[in-house]
């Protein structure tokens, strides 16, 4: 979004969890702090005037816009987000496969696919790729400290400390960075 590098987080269901502007590390430049600082710009919601979808539901932070599924539409859909500025989501329907119904299919012109539930425990429901670029996890068989890690994003290859690697923090990040422009999209590991 422009307003002053504003991040709008939300679930792969498509609702707003978060917002704020990210605190980078002085003393790690490719390091930013999980939790946002707060954002001082407005922030508008929808009133009792509007669709009883969306009623209560952020109408805008600073300049962006968002707009929800109505009471009208598909009743998988009512009350999603609709759009974030100029981006646009669909969601999977009440006919898709149970584990993906509910979760965004479409962002923008990207189509997300998830790992089937059967696949693995440990990143069975996961994110599968965004478009062309591909995610994969570890599995149930690797090291407790690092199974469903990303393993991958695009040709981004991520190696997590183990369990074995008592001095440096089980389950950490050894190499990488937690951000990667990929394909057009930041990706933030976490």
């Amino acid at each position: 979004m422009n307003d002053g590098n504003l991040l709008i987080r939300f679930t792969a269901a498509g609702n707003i969890i978060d917002w704020g502007t990210e605190e980078q590390s002085y003393r790690n430049p490719s390091y930013y702090s999980p939790k946002l600082l707060p954002y001082n710009g407005r922030v508008d919601y929808y009133g009792k005037e509007a669709d009883s979808a969306y009623v209560g539901k952020i109408k805008s932070i600073g300049s962006c816009q968002f707009t929800y599924f109505s009471s009208f539409e598909e009743k998988s859909k009512k009350g999603k987000l609709k759009s974030a500025g100029r981006l646009l989501f669909d969601y999977f329907a009440d006919f898709d496969i149970k584990e993906l119904q509910g979760k965004i299919k479409l962002l923008g012109t990207q189509v997300l696919t998830y790992y089937p539930s059967y696949s693995d425990v440990a990143y069975g429901g996961k994110l599968k790729s965004v478009g062309n670029t591909s995610v994969s996890y570890y599995s149930s068989f690797d090291d407790k400290a690092i199974k469903g890690k990303i393993k991958s994003i695009g040709g981004i290859q991520y190696a997590w400390y183990t369990s074995y690697d008592v001095n440096y923090g089980p389950g950490s990040l050894k190499n990488a960075q937690y951000r990667q422009l990929i394909a057009g999209i930041i990706y933030i590991v976490q």
